[in-house]
């Protein structure tokens, strides 16, 4: 990950959950949250890029237990605050490229960094992140589809087709960040070459990659 998405990122942290509060999303939020929950269900999960920890607050409620990492230490303390009445998350400040688990998990669950991975760099992504989790478990990946009107529009498409988006933020500061909008048949496309059992969900704001290792 690029060191200029780090450092948007931090900077962003304390105003990120903003976009949780878009009208339009609420309907697709609900039922993806509920769809997360009971696929979760008891099991043991390692998170990657779990940001504030809005995801992780959610899934927590009906996991066995979670590692929730990412590699900027701001996002983590803001998660660390929020309400984990099960006692079962356990913070870490960690780069999933370079993540080394003592035990394999039997789920893994990514929000919102498939479309920070650049499209030729994807296979490296999956594969490591892969390692991770036991035989028989699943990889979850959910990210954003473009709507006109609520995403941000591209400003910039590179040579292999990776997107860019120019971002604003609160302090007046402007970045220039990678966004890809990846279609089913592409998601499709990349999990086949790991996995045989695979399931693309779309909504009208998010899709969600399952796929089982």
């Amino acid at each position: 990950m690029s060191q200029n998405l780090i450092d948007y990122y931090k900077i962003r942290a304390t105003e990120y959950e903003s976009i949780y509060t878009k009208p339009e999303r609420q309907s697709d939020l609900i039922k993806t949250k509920q769809f997360l929950k009971t696929l979760f269900t008891n099991k043991a999960i390692l998170e990657i890029a779990c940001g504030t920890g809005y995801w992780t607050e959610t899934i927590a409620e009906t996991a066995c237990s979670i590692v929730a990492t990412d590699i900027n230490q701001t996002v983590i303390d803001i998660a660390k605050t929020k309400t984990y009445t099960q006692n079962n998350v356990q913070f870490k400040t960690a780069d999933f490229y370079s993540l080394k688990s003592e035990n394999q998990y039997e789920a893994l669950f990514g929000g919102f960094i498939w479309s920070h991975i650049l499209t030729q760099e994807l296979d490296k992504f999956i594969s490591r992140i892969s390692r991770n989790v036991a035989k028989g478990g699943k990889i979850v990946l959910m990210d954003n589809n473009f709507v006109e009107g609520s995403n941000t529009p591209v400003s910039k498409t590179d040579e292999l087709g990776n997107t860019f988006q120019t971002r604003s933020l609160s302090d007046g500061s402007t970045h220039l960040i990678l966004k890809n909008f990846p279609t089913a048949e592409f998601l499709r496309e990349k999990a086949q070459l790991f996995s045989k059992d695979i399931e693309v969900i779309e909504l009208e704001y998010f899709w969600v990659l399952i796929f089982t290792v």
